[in-house]
């Protein structure tokens, strides 16, 4: 599976100059937690996020006291919030690597670019709501799949918890490693296996 399979496209964006109480509203009303950043030519200059937007825009209640407070300058635009430059992936990035990127940079959006333009997003969500597919889906897509390569009645699917095992009438083990790389790019798919169904035997 590619990032180009999982994104949200279009995405909204914003510009520097936007300022960072409309930044808060887009991320409020549409539920996301990042924005890419853009300039006069879509260009991808950087992201802002929740954390950036609410650090140091509370004030302290002025009802208690703290002894070591700090003065926080805020940014009025997004411009002065955004982390630039801002990491990005392409489209055709496989979605195993953007996930593993998403971790060891313990951010939770990724922009997904062509050459420099943004083209879209994907989020932890996103990749957790893909995981979260109902079984009966991902079967339908599987069957889908492997019947347009190598025609219908010809493959037996059972899919539990995301692990998917093909039964192949024919015995051949070309078409049955097609097969499995077939299943593998289906959303929600965690493994998938295949064997010949005329003796059961694991490929």
């Amino acid at each position: 599976m590619r990032a180009r399979d999982l994104m949200t496209s279009p995405v909204i964006t914003v510009q520097p100059w936007t300022s960072a109480k409309e930044a808060a509203g887009l991320l409020a009303t549409h539920g996301f937690t990042a924005l890419p950043v853009v300039d006069d030519d879509e260009c991808l200059i950087g992201i802002v996020t929740e954390p950036d937007l609410i650090r140091g825009r509370i004030p302290v209640d002025a009802r208690f006291t703290r002894e070591h407070d700090e003065a926080v300058a805020m940014g009025k635009t997004v411009g002065d919030l955004m982390t630039s430059p801002a990491t990005a992936m392409s489209t055709g990035t496989d979605v195993a690597d953007l996930c593993q990127a998403l971790i060891d940079a313990r951010i939770r959006a990724m922009p997904i670019v062509d050459g420099s333009a943004v083209v879209g997003i994907v989020t932890r969500g996103d990749i957790v709501r893909v995981l979260a597919r109902e079984d009966s889906a991902i079967a339908r897509d599987v069957k889908h799949r492997l019947e347009i390569y190598g025609g219908s009645g010809r493959w037996a699917i059972d899919v539990h918890d995301g692990n998917v095992h093909i039964a192949d009438q024919f015995d051949d083990d070309s078409d049955r490693h097609v097969a499995r790389l077939l299943a593998l790019a289906v959303p929600g798919v965690v493994t998938a296996d295949t064997a010949y169904a005329g003796e059961g035997q694991t490929r």
